[in-house]
């Protein structure tokens, strides 16, 4: 089974090889037994599914809490030639009842339908007439009250075990913790279930951490670093969105706002213009993104802090779903806590609800207070290592963070300070006595007068402000009341005595941040061409009202200006080239490489198998598929022989096999048609079709080249 599964995979997504965990995963859904699989975004978790579904006899039943997700899966596996539809609330009447009847003709491999809709009676009576293959719930961690994004409506779905006794379950999520792993087993009441959990490390995303300041200016800075890229913005209320997108459209950003605020055709606009590379830039709240299959973000960019570690991983993993590079940089303030607390005192949960969000807020808090390797502290929430000592894709271990020297001097000043004010003030009002401000307030209290006043006057204060965080962070300082007063801990007085010693970061100076680029990605990659199909994938997804993505992600196009195919053979060597997307659109790039190539005079099918490399591994199953392809662009015996530097004998034997396959009746252009009514009108009277009769009868006037590929004519008429 798993050996028809690489196959499918191949022959329907153009993949020759599995990601990590996928083979065990897919291993799984073949064999029926039930599964929980834990991969990262870009990991390749829906293809877990997809695949092995194509091969498994009977329906796929995939359940999916977003609407627009399974819209863009569904076009997606189309765009692949896979039989797969989706049942929603957005459908007419009539579109539900066509995809009723695929259901009930067997004509579909996967059907994608909500939670809600899944537990209908009605459709549950409906689906129990038809052959389901497996049951694949996707973002299964929306049934854990632990988990970032608990939906009670997904509760409904551990009556399945029950409805369908003999049917495996198997639950696919991006992020989940041991304790939602444990809880998702349990909910779904999954039998013995095999248990795949891969890394949670991005390595192609790049995270950085930095204090919020200049707000436009920061965010200006990343989208400035990524033009004519797609990217998405979130802030934390609804107001920012509003403000930051006004902001940026005046400057002449391409950005449109996305929010629960906003006009429902209006939000529903903005996404569908972002989806399709009309807007660049989506600024909005984290109500924007869970459902958007999006594979070419290159940036994403937080402007405030999430309100959990699972969330940020979750949102910053919309960025590369491709495996390419992608920046992902968060903009923070010691004020963000206070406002999700506020948010959370709002909402009306349960006690051991508010006291998990809690936690999960504490957590996301000190993400950004730390001073370590940014994939380290992600990995290691969730319970992993990471096994090298450099990550190479965050601010510290790039060396963007440079380390002070002086920073046991620094921190005890900084301490030192929060005495003098009696562990009564908060991080705002410490920094500015500490830099020497002349605020009325300082000067009215006297705070001018301590001996720690002005003591980092040489540091601007958002500077003083981040160190005061990173202090907390490391548990030197801590937060205490409403107002979020300053108190020094245990350590923090071990910090005084000198027998602790606090690490403070900076920004390097002198050391400008570029967008990541990983040279040895790029290694051999023309960019011009790149650039030059990214535009002929808009201009064919627009023609067709699709996604670009789904036409082909930006890690295929890479792949096909590294390579530079020539001929429908080598196309299908590009990575991410099926056999159904290369006749979709293989001509139209195959035309538009081909041309840059010449006038660029660049080498062609760089690094694929040559031809006479595929003749000789293909020959063996299906001799002659070298030529197929000339033979269609209409090329003689002699031309495709001086093409594929093949004897004209060769050649013959080529085309003899493709008129018999292909039940070719019409000769021409290899032989003239009036030819073939000679060839039958010998047949008639010799009798049979052997050559040497045949060419008696027309007394040597026509070749033995000529009357075969007449006979073979006849055999299919």
């Amino acid at each position: 089974m798993v050996t028809n599964i690489k196959k499918a995979l191949n022959s329907y997504w153009g993949y020759d090889t599995f990601l990590p965990l996928q083979k065990e995963a897919m291993a799984s859904v073949a064999s029926g037994r039930d599964s929980l699989v834990v991969l990262p975004t870009g990991g390749g978790k829906s293809l877990c599914f997809q695949a092995p579904a194509v091969v498994r006899p009977g329906m796929a039943l995939v359940v999916s809490p977003l609407l627009s997700l399974m819209k863009d899966q569904v076009d997606a596996l189309r765009q692949c030639g896979v039989p797969a539809a989706r049942i929603d609330s957005t459908l007419s009447p009539g579109e539900k009842d066509h995809v009723a009847r695929l259901v009930r003709n067997e004509k579909l491999k996967i059907l994608y339908v909500s939670p809600e809709r899944l537990m209908m009676e009605r459709f549950l009576s409906f689906l129990k007439k038809s052959r389901i293959s497996f049951l694949a719930i996707d973002e299964a961690h929306c049934i854990s009250m632990w988990g970032h994004d608990f939906r009670p409506e997904y509760r409904m779905l551990g009556q399945l075990k029950e409805i369908f006794p003999e049917v495996a379950v198997h639950a696919f999520t991006a992020t989940a913790t041991e304790r939602v792993r444990r809880d998702i087993v349990e909910q779904l009441r999954l039998d013995n279930p095999e248990i795949l959990v891969g890394s949670f490390d991005r390595p192609n995303l790049v995270y950085r951490v930095e204090l919020r300041g200049n707000r436009l200016g920061q965010v200006r800075s990343v989208l400035d670093r990524h033009k004519g890229e797609s990217g998405i913005v979130y802030c934390i209320r609804r107001a920012d969105v509003d403000e930051l997108t006004d902001d940026l459209l005046e400057l002449g950003y391409n950005a449109a706002p996305y929010h629960a605020g906003m006009d429902p055709l209006e939000r529903k606009n903005s996404q569908d213009d972002f989806i399709a590379d009309r807007v660049q830039t989506i600024v909005a709240t984290i109500a924007f993104g869970m459902g958007i299959d999006k594979s070419d973000v290159r940036y994403v960019v937080h402007t405030g802090m999430p309100k959990s570690l699972e969330h940020y991983q979750q949102e910053t993993g919309r960025a590369g779903r491709d495996g390419l590079e992608a920046e992902c940089s968060l903009f923070y303030s010691g004020k963000d806590y206070a406002l999700w607390k506020y948010i959370l005192d709002l909402e009306e949960m349960e006690p051991d609800l508010r006291r998990i969000a809690l936690d999960k807020l504490s957590g996301m808090y000190n993400y950004c207070m730390s001073v370590r390797c940014r994939h380290r502290a992600i990995l290691e929430y969730f319970g992993q290592n990471l096994d090298k000592a450099n990550c190479a894709a965050c601010d510290l271990c790039l060396g963007h963070l440079e380390q002070m020297e002086d920073s046991l001097t620094i921190s005890q000043k900084i301490l030192s300070c929060v005495i003098r004010l009696r562990e009564s003030f908060g991080a705002v009002y410490t920094a500015q006595v500490l830099a020497g401000s002349r605020i009325s307030r300082i000067l009215q209290i006297g705070h001018d007068t301590l001996s720690t006043y002005g003591l980092l006057s040489d540091t601007p204060i958002r500077e003083i402000r981040g160190w005061i965080d990173q202090l907390i962070g490391q548990g030197f300082l801590k937060k205490e009341g409403e107002m979020s007063v300053l108190k020094v801990t245990d350590t923090g007085w071990g910090a005084i005595r000198g027998e602790e010693s606090p690490r403070l970061l900076r920004t390097a100076k002198k050391k400008k941040t570029k967008a990541p680029e990983k040279k040895k990605e790029w290694e051999g990659v023309d960019k011009d061409l790149f650039e030059a199909l990214r535009e002929l994938r808009l201009a064919l997804s627009r023609k067709m009202g699709i996604p670009a993505y789904v036409v082909f992600n930006d890690a295929t196009l890479r792949d096909m200006a590294l390579k530079r195919p020539s001929s429908r053979e080598t196309f299908l060597q590009v990575l991410g080239v099926g056999k159904k997307k290369e006749q979709y659109y293989g001509r139209f790039f195959l035309r538009a490489i081909t041309g840059y190539c010449i006038s660029h005079g660049l080498e062609m099918d760089v690094g694929v198998e040559s031809a006479e490399t595929i003749e000789r591994r293909d020959s063996r199953r299906n001799r002659g598929t070298i030529a197929f392809s000339l033979f269609e662009q209409g090329c003689g015996i002699e031309e495709a022989a001086a093409a594929l530097q093949r004897k004209p004998g060769t050649i013959l034997r080529h085309l003899l096999k493709y008129i018999e396959q292909k039940g070719i009746t019409n000769p021409a252009p290899w032989a003239d048609e009036r030819n073939l009514e000679r060839v039958e009108q010998a047949v008639s009277y010799v009798g049979d079709a052997r050559l040497k009769p045949i060419f008696g009868f027309l007394t040597g006037e026509m070749d033995y080249e000529t009357i075969r590929i007449c006979l073979a004519c006849l055999k299919n008429r």
